[in-house]
């Protein structure tokens, strides 16, 4: 049994490493117009790419790649949260403090809701129809729920909010980055019930989830990805990644978790099992592409970035 356990794990590793093999930058979409960028989120059902740009959001086919249309404007965008059973999209304006409701199919603006200062990260949570908008600048999260388009309730978090992520089951993850915390907030009654130490791991800014086998993956400011178990809290292990992170996203079907610095790599990492994990794969892209969406579906990265004075958003894949 040992031999043949040996054996099944070294096929596994071996495919893990063919199926990181090969990622590449395999188009780059120039959009026009000048402006800052954050956030970028793929609507896994409508096929629709959402991109943070200056004072507004891209809207992109995930499947053509071609540019169908904006939502505007939405000041000092950060980032965009999808219901698709709802039909509806939010976003977060940094400048004017409010989240901007607006319809998925004809992009066109239902409404704004007021939330704390400089809101950034935003998620939908499928297991109560609420949206949580972290706010940067007042170190909360304006709660809303999504059907009525009115809040629902602030949520104190004790320090800055980064990236966060919903595990479908009534509980919000969210990086508290000056703290080098994630603090697990019950989305049902509004309220953080745990406060996790992420250390080794410094000033998480990244997250993604593995809802199956309740691992968080953290993107560490100190140039490492932490494992931390959801069931106790515990940092697993740490391994080291590229600097400047500011995006992860896992892949469930092949077990790769990718990670997008601002140096210009992905470093992907495999989870071999839930408690074990291996370095794969470097992906060279460009400077500056630090945020990133994935899409489950054709298995691509879509980051943005500036070169020459040219916005684009870079699609990572295989050729």
């Amino acid at each position: 049994m040992k031999v043949f356990s040996i054996l099944v794990a070294s096929i596994l590793l071996a495919s893990a490493a063919f199926a990181a093999d090969g990622y590449q930058i395999t188009k780059k979409i120039p959009i026009p117009g000048q402006g800052s960028w954050d956030y970028l989120t793929v609507d896994e059902t409508g096929r629709r790419l959402y991109v943070s740009h200056g004072t507004q959001v891209e809207v992109l086919d995930v499947d053509s790649l071609a540019i169908v249309g904006k939502v505007a404007p939405t000041p000092g965008v950060h980032g965009i949260a999808v219901a698709a059973e709802l039909g509806r999209g939010f976003v977060s304006n940094g400048q004017s403090n409010t989240v901007t409701i607006f319809d998925l199919k004809t992009l066109q603006s239902i409404g704004e809701v007021p939330a704390g200062k400089k809101p950034d990260g935003i998620i939908f949570d499928p297991a109560t129809s609420r949206i949580f908008a972290f706010n940067g600048g007042s170190n909360s999260t304006t709660v809303i729920d999504a059907t009525s388009g009115k809040v629902a309730g602030t949520i104190d978090l004790g320090g800055g909010p980064e990236f966060a992520a919903a595990d479908g089951n009534g509980f919000v993850y969210d990086n508290l980055e000056d703290e080098s915390q994630v603090v697990k907030i019950d989305s049902r009654n509004l309220k953080v019930v745990d406060r996790w130490p992420t250390a080794p791991c410094s000033s998480p800014s990244s997250m993604a989830i593995d809802r199956a086998n309740h691992r968080l993956f953290l993107g560490c400011r100190s140039k490492v990805m932490a494992v931390v178990n959801l069931d106790t809290g515990k940092v697993i292990t740490t391994l080291p990644i590229g600097d400047h992170v500011d995006a992860s996203a896992f892949d469930s079907q092949s077990g790769l978790i990718f990670n997008s610095c601002g140096e210009g790599i992905i470093s992907v990492i495999h989870e071999d099992s839930p408690d074990k994990y291996s370095a794969v794969e470097t992906v060279k892209t460009l400077p500056r592409a630090k945020t990133m969406a994935f899409d489950p579906k054709t298995h691509r990265l879509f980051l943005s970035t500036a070169e020459n004075g040219q916005f684009a958003v870079l699609v990572v894949g295989k050729q």
